[in-house]
Order: structure tokens, then C-alpha cells, then sequence
């Protein structure tokens, strides 16, 4: 199937059907960053969409590899998967992962989402050191892997919200005012 307009279409037989595709919007960031904090106030925030933390899916992908690495590509691209029965419901998604535009233009499964929207949570460096630092044994560090990777998403993301500034909360009204402006200039989903 390929996409054409709200519909899939076979490129063989010509059968279609519906397939909506509406915005997706990634909140990305470096670890650190403070997605996992932001997220409960995000989903408060914005009843009408799906907001979900891209690492759910980290646990059954490790399974599913069970002799090697995480397959990361597949990974994002189960997310668009997941964006796209979303949209089939008429709900937008929010995603919280460390995503790239670059990682998700690649893969198969955007052609099946309509634009994407990103937005970077970000804090000054030496707030991020001290929140990895932090974090128990378990939970995976390199500090100064995810301290160039913020530096990254500061030059090529546009949208910015810190999180070392107030409350978590105040964040999530940020992301919840862009979520919604994007959505409101939009107009509702096609039925």
C-alpha cells in the first residue's frame, strides 16, 4: 500500500482504503533533559492526543533482539507505526524520545504520518551532568555523549523549552501552547 491523500492506495489492483495521516509531534532531547518528568504533565495537558515516552518501547525491541543490539531504526519506525493508528482515530501523537528529523525521514513508515513537529527540552550543561550523575547504578550515563547530542539538538531544533527554569508543569504548558497552536492553525482532522 501507498499512501495518496487520506487514502491507501495498491499499487498493483488499485483497492484502497482509508488511512488518515495527520501531524506528529516529538519532544526530543538529550538524556537528561527532563522528558520522563515533563510526561505525566503533558498527558494531563493534552487530553485530546496520545502522548507516550518513546523508551515503552526499548523493553519489548531488546526482547525481540534477544541475540543483539536494539534494532534502533526499527524501533523509531514501530513509533511511526504507532502515529499512524493514532491518526486513524483522528488523534494527533506526542512522542517524548531522543528523535531526530534526520532518523525519522529515513524510515519507511513516514510516508504514513503528515508532517512532523519537533520540539527540543533542554537545560544548561551542568544541570544535565548533575540529573545523570544522579541517576541510579542501573541507568545508563555517558554523560558527555548526551551533553554533545544536547549540544546538537540546540543547533537544529528550532523550538526550544528548558526545563531548568521552573517547574515541570511550566514546561508542559509550553509544549501544551505549541502542540496546540500547530493543531488549531491546522483545523480538525478530515473525518
Amino acid at each position: 500500500m501507498v499512501p495518496r491523500g487520506e487514502l491507501a492506495v495498491c499499487p498493483d489492483c488499485g483497492h484502497s482504503e482509508p488511512a488518515r495521516r495527520l501531524p506528529l509531534f516529538v519532544v526530543t532531547g538529550a538524556s537528561g533533559s527532563g522528558k520522563t518528568t515533563v510526561l505525566p504533565h503533558l498527558v494531563q495537558g493534552l487530553p485530546e492526543c496520545l502522548v507516550f515516552d518513546g523508551d515503552w518501547l526499548i523493553g519489548p525491541f531488546e526482547r525481540a533482539c534477544e541475540f543483539g543490539e536494539v534494532d534502533w531504526p526499527a524501533l523509531r519506525d514501530a513509533w511511526l507505526s504507532v502515529a499512524h493508528g493514532a491518526a486513524q482515530s483522528g488523534r494527533h501523537t506526542v512522542l517524548l524520545a531522543p528523535f531526530t528529523r534526520e532518523q525519522l525521514d529515513e524510515l519507511a513508515g513516514r510516508r504514513w504520518v503528515a508532517e512532523v513537529h519537533f520540539a527540543v527540552l533542554d537545560c544548561a550543561d551542568d544541570v544535565r551532568r548533575a540529573r545523570l550523575e544522579a541517576r541510579p547504578r542501573w541507568r545508563e550515563r555517558a554523560v558527555e555523549r548526551h551533553v554533545a547530542f544536547a549540544a546538537h539538538l540546540r543547533a537544529t531544533v528550532e523550538t526550544a523549552v528548558r526545563t531548568d527554569d521552573g517547574p515541570p508543569e511550566e514546561s508542559a504548558r509550553r509544549l501544551v501552547a505549541w502542540v496546540r497552536g500547530i493543531t488549531r492553525s491546522a483545523g480538525p482532522p478530515a473525518a
